[in-house]
């Protein structure tokens, strides 16, 4: 939550607060679920000698998810992994500004477009209704994901846009021209 001072809007605010608990809600269960379903599969097969079919199918939704909602952290954190070889290169101030909100506008231009298609595949997804093979999971639950973290994605893209417009207003503001 260290760029939520930055949202001046109370609705905004709000949103930032709920879109973090579900984060973190998510994370924590399926950071929890992963390694007891992993350690119940192994105690069954070999120690019991038992085999449990369809383990590996129920992990996959537990791993989908938490893939997702890593993403959407390292976006409200803005920590994804990016290549700043030209950030080595730009010495002005106000270039640094400029090059870091055509970033942040190509972020967000991308996460719209995945969000969009990650909606139809939502779509999709419910009204085809599909389920896994040997469960009988409805795969809705866990291709749901890419569509919610995606939103979550976008708003902190969002976020992170705004950002950068106003230091760069203020930044221009100042008379700080380099």
């Amino acid at each position: 939550m260290e760029y939520y001072k930055s949202i001046k809007t109370p609705a905004l605010r709000r949103i930032y607060r709920v879109i973090i608990a579900v984060q973190r809600f998510i994370c924590y269960i399926c950071a929890i679920a992963l390694p007891l379903i992993i350690t119940y599969q192994v105690i069954l097969r070999y120690i019991l000698k038992a085999p449990l079919m369809g383990i590996e199918e129920l992990l996959t939704f537990f791993i989908i998810w938490l893939y997702m909602m890593g993403g959407s952290v390292a976006s409200e954190k803005r920590s994804h992994i990016e290549c700043g070889i030209l950030t080595l290169y730009i010495k002005k101030e106000k270039t640094m500004k400029i090059f870091k909100l055509f970033k942040a506008l190509f972020s967000f231009i991308i996460c719209a477009w995945l969000t969009r298609w990650a909606f139809w595949f939502f779509q999709y997804s419910f009204k085809l209704w599909k389920t896994s093979d040997i469960l009988r999971i409805p795969m809705f639950l866990g291709e749901s994901s890419m569509f919610i973290g995606l939103i979550f994605m976008l708003f902190f893209a969002t976020v992170e846009m705004i950002d950068y417009i106003r230091d760069l207003i203020i930044f221009l503001q100042e008379g700080k021209r380099l």
